[in-house]
């Protein structure tokens, strides 16, 4: 049984691994998962074709990838200017682009039930989406990330995804970039590339590869199921991605998402974000793009709750083995239950 401290690299942190903890006795809450049957088509939907949206505007009868400007975004490039702070109390008005991308008109689709074309449209769009957006002034980030399930807090199921792009680094992003760029100045290496490299050789994490994408639990997992994904060769950004690389990237996105909704025959909550440098015009030679997957769940009724560790002292303590939950995700079939039904 693990019982460890690990150090994350990319967020220049200890996780505390304490296996022997996932079955301790537990009488809390319980998640009761609905049923999973959805029509392809809900008439009250704002994101389904041809409905009205809470804005007024009307979506198009659109038949592939669909993006929008949010109707309550988070970041606007008209957002007010505030009041005036002074002393050691700053502010400024919360600027940015904020943009809802749809991956499919039928309701009842995921990420995992999408075909490999599909996702290779998808992954297109979010190239298509971070040119335009990145190259502006303005602009010195874009975050785009998709929520998925109520258990992330997620209250419409239509396969989605959203794009914030700000006037400033979200703090993980740039974390990463810190210890990217001082690894990169003391071992003239791309961390990432000695994660992956560290990865290969140890084997037991790796869930899925091809020739130019590789999917695994890194050993300093945070969450149980926390799986990234990545391309072999370093990119700072989705946008400098081969044709051959795109078609790899959605083939090892399809093989953990369908391996995660058989995990436990059920759709997977998991919180989706596409880790990729500024693009405030620095320096990111460093820096290695990649997709993480947070899932909450470390059982299929079991919520990872954060507490007094993560939210009082900064540091995750896990539940779980990574070889252990590595070894669970490639022993789940690659293909979807509901395509067996």
């Amino acid at each position: 049984m693990t019982w460890e401290e690990r150090w994350h690299p990319l967020r220049e942190e200890w996780v505390i691994v304490a296996a022997h903890r996932q079955d301790r006795p537990w009488s809390g809450e319980q998640l009761k998962h609905k049923s999973t049957t959805r029509p392809t088509y809900v008439d009250d939907c704002y994101l389904c074709p041809g409905n009205e949206r809470v804005s007024g505007g009307r979506n198009p009868d659109y038949t592939g990838i669909f993006v929008f400007d949010n109707d309550h975004p988070c970041v606007g490039m008209n957002a007010p200017e505030p009041e005036s702070a002074s002393g050691v109390l700053r502010n400024r008005a919360a600027q940015g682009i904020a943009r809802v991308l749809c991956y499919s008109p039928r309701h009842d689709l995921s990420l995992a039930q999408l075909e490999n074309s599909e996702i290779e449209n998808l992954i297109a769009a979010w190239q298509v989406q971070h040119i335009d957006l990145g190259r502006r002034s303005e602009i010195d980030h874009v975050l785009i990330f998709e929520n998925k399930g109520e258990a992330v807090g997620v209250s419409n199921p239509h396969p989605h995804c959203q794009l914030y792009a700000t006037n400033f680094v979200f703090k993980t992003i740039e974390t990463e970039v810190r210890a990217s760029r001082n690894y990169l100045a003391t071992t003239s290496r791309v961390l990432f590339q000695d994660v992956i490299d560290a990865e290969q050789r140890d084997g037991r994490r790796i869930i899925y590869e091809n020739e130019t994408a590789i999917a695994f639990i890194p050993y300093f997992a945070r969450y149980a199921y926390e799986v990234f994904i990545a391309p072999r060769q370093t990119h700072a950004d989705i946008a400098s991605l081969s044709a051959a690389e795109v078609s790899d990237l959605a083939k090892a996105l399809k093989e953990i998402t369908v391996r995660f909704d058989n995990l436990w025959q059920m759709p997977f909550p998991y919180v989706m974000p596409l880790h990729q440098a500024p693009t405030d015009g620095g320096d990111y030679r460093g820096f290695h793009f990649h997709i993480e997957f947070h899932p909450p769940l470390r059982k299929p009724n079991l919520l990872k709750y954060l507490a007094g560790p993560e939210i009082g002292g900064g540091n995750f303590l896990s539940d779980t083995s990574p070889e252990e939950k590595a070894a669970e995700l490639r022993a789940a079939s690659n293909v979807h239950y509901a395509d067996l039904e």
